[in-house]
């Protein structure tokens, strides 16, 4: 199997996520973020491309106003000197949505992405499933993203409940699930990650719900 040529993608590592309506419930976001800036670190080391989002909304609006706050990096990202990465401002769910972002990987010979950041229930999952019309194969670290409660019209679920279904489903066809630990392992062993597949995660789906009576 050819070695992937990874690109690290940082999605929206904000202070919106920290604070207020939109922090970060599962896993606990300190967590996540350290996970994340140890990501960062071995990106750094490795001299692996990576790319550093942030979302912007209009400046009435009550979150990822630019200038505000929560608009910001968290600090232990910002701190981090990455001249030659590229920094993106975005405005829908997807990196790849309204920016250049596909084309400055393609200059690089990326063919694969791996997905940190904010949030696993939004910009994370629209990133993993566009990545396949761009021609890149993703991968997705559960302990570094993470998701928030979630209640509306349809009903609720739980930040836990819906990252864990969510590293499944993103398992099950979009992208390469796997923790902070193991993607270091694979990088340092210049491997790719397992992937599922729909057909698999199917039958294996049916077996472990078969009735028992």
């Amino acid at each position: 199997m050819t070695a992937p040529h990874r690109a690290l993608v940082v999605v929206d590592a904000q202070m919106e996520y920290f604070d207020g309506p939109m922090g970060i419930q599962h896993p606990p976001r300190e967590e996540s973020l350290a996970n994340i800036s140890r990501v960062v670190d071995v990106a750094a080391q490795q001299d692996m491309p990576v790319v550093m989002v942030q979302h912007e909304m209009g400046e009435e609006s009550p979150i990822f106003a630019a200038g505000s706050k929560g608009y910001a990096l968290h600090p232990d990202l910002e701190r981090i000197d990455g001249r030659e990465w590229k920094r993106v401002v975005k405005g829908y769910g997807s990196v790849f949505a309204g920016t250049d972002v596909a084309d400055w990987l393609r200059e690089r010979g990326v063919d694969t992405i791996t997905i940190v950041g904010y949030m696993t229930n939004n910009c994370d999952l629209a990133t993993a499933v566009e990545a396949e019309g761009h021609g890149f194969a993703a991968e997705i670290l559960s302990d570094a993203t993470g998701a928030i409660h979630l209640a509306n019209e349809a009903g609720r679920v739980s930040a836990e409940d819906l990252h864990r279904t969510l590293m499944v489903l993103l398992q099950s066809n979009f992208a390469a699930v796997t923790t902070t630990a193991d993607w270091v392992e694979a990088v340092s062993a210049c491997e790719s990650l397992v992937r599922s597949n729909l057909v698999v995660s199917a039958m294996s789906g049916a077996e472990a719900f078969v009735s028992c009576s």
